[in-house]
């Protein structure tokens, strides 16, 4: 069965969480068993993001609730390490501020909304306005009871408006909670997460309880279905929601946008820069060659010869002697040679 299918919370069904087991890991003995599978969904949700990004025709909002050390910050790591992060928002909701408490409880979750060909995660959501006030009496029940409502319609407006909905309650035991708080105090890595109401709200933990179930129940749309995550196991955790959200988007059956250029003038331009671009080269190769210093011949012909010794110039005349003016014998020439010398005969 299909993990869509599994974990989803269906329109109209009464949610009571002890029905759900937070250790279940389906046929997998361990994490090295289903990490072939949890790599595999990765890629493929690479690739659907990307089909999504260049779609620009729908988005993708992802909702994470979850009581205390549930695993949000993990689910979050898990799925934005699949993604490209240009195409990807996270957004945190906690204690509203003055400003957002001055308009309606929906107005702050609008404005975090994805644009089309975008993933949002909701770190924690609008369902706070139905959870933590009810359980710390925030505001009246008569307020907080009309909320599930405002929140369907608000979702189903999102749809409408081509927002995919995807929402995750990461279902853990009060056991392994425990387990998680001692884990943050022993891990000096985790001890920034460590906060003084994790304890404080765990007593709570029952109103919690029921207050989550009440908004599964109303709130699971056949347009913006919520899903009981099993998460003792953060591997398995991962593994569910990487495929869940790999099933919905494969079911959408995305493709690529057709080109919006004339491919044949972009393909004229193409060979065209790469014609100037050849030329250009040879040119600078030309440039080079003609600029690069040239050897002296004279430099070279008396550059293996011995310190002191006069070398020849390229006539064979010894390098470094003055050649006797012309009409003047040599040096050296005996007295009466140049009388042996024909004389030319005036004409």
């Amino acid at each position: 069965m299909k993990y869509t299918k599994r974990f989803r919370v269906n329109p109209g069904q009464r949610v009571r969480l002890k029905d759900f087991d937070p250790k279940f890991k389906d046929h997998h003995e361990g994490h090295e068993a289903a990490a072939d599978e949890i790599e595999r969904d990765q890629q493929k949700l690479r690739g659907l993001q990307e089909l999504l990004y260049a779609d620009r025709q729908s988005s993708l909002l992802i909702c994470l609730q979850g009581l205390d050390a549930g695993g949000k910050d993990g689910t979050i790591s898990h799925i934005l390490g699949a993604m490209n992060p240009q195409g990807c928002r996270v957004t945190g909701f906690r204690e509203p501020s003055v400003e957002e408490q001055a308009h309606d409880f929906l107005w702050r979750i609008h404005s975090a909304a994805p644009a089309r060909g975008q993933v949002a995660i909701f770190n924690r959501s609008h369902y706070e306005d139905v959870l933590v006030v009810r359980v710390h009496d925030l505001v009246p029940k008569a307020v907080w009871s009309r909320r599930y409502d405002q929140i369907n319609a608000f979702e189903k407006e999102l749809v409408e408006n081509k927002t995919h909905v995807l929402k995750f309650f990461l279902h853990i035991s009060k056991r392994e909670q425990l387990r998680r708080f001692e884990q943050r105090l022993d891990d000096p890595t985790k001890r920034w997460k460590i906060s003084e109401s994790d304890y404080k709200e765990r007593e709570f933990w029952t109103d919690y309880v029921a207050a989550y179930e009440a908004a599964l129940t109303h709130c699971s749309t056949a347009h913006a279905p919520w899903f009981v995550i099993p998460s003792d196991h953060k591997w398995f955790r991962n593994l569910a929601i990487g495929r869940i959200v790999v099933e919905h988007l494969e079911a959408l059956d995305m493709k690529l946008p057709e080109p919006s250029v004339d491919l044949r003038h972009i393909r004229r331009e193409y060979h065209a820069a790469k014609r100037l671009s050849t030329v250009r080269g040879e040119l600078s190769a030309h440039i080079r060659s003609a600029s690069a210093p040239r050897r002296d011949s004279t430099t070279c012909a008396g550059a293996g010869r011995r310190p002191g010794s006069p070398g020849r110039s390229p006539a064979g005349a010894p390098v470094g002697r003055a050649s006797p003016p012309r009409g003047r014998p040599p040096r050296g020439t005996p007295p009466n040679a140049s009388r042996a010398l024909p004389r030319s005969r005036p004409r």
